[in-house]
């Protein structure tokens, strides 16, 4: 799971960038088994072409998920990152679950 940016105090992000072992979920605790990165330089704010110049900088992934974002904004990305990096990538649906 890779965290972009700041997490709150309090939050699940912030708990899983400090290293739990288990988050608290609609109160029942899930086990995370993920590996945990934060880039705390990347801003929450860069754009689309911003965006897809950093990917290509990274390894490629066996599968990218957009989960920010208005849904055709979303599903816009998702197009330009299969285009441009060949990447498998998936918009989820609203309280979809994918085994990672």
């Amino acid at each position: 799971v890779l965290f972009a940016g700041f997490q709150a105090a309090g939050t699940r992000g912030a708990a899983m960038v400090a290293g739990v072992d288990a988050i608290k979920i609609h109160g029942a605790y899930v086990p995370v088994r993920a590996e945990v990165a934060n880039l705390e330089t990347l801003s929450a704010h860069a754009d689309r072409d911003e965006l897809l110049a950093w990917l290509g900088t990274q390894r490629a992934p066996r599968r990218v998920f957009v989960t920010h974002g208005e849904p055709v904004a979303a599903d816009a990305l998702r197009l330009a990152i299969e285009e441009r990096h060949g990447w498998p990538c998936t918009v989820p649906d609203y309280r979809e679950s994918r085994e990672l």
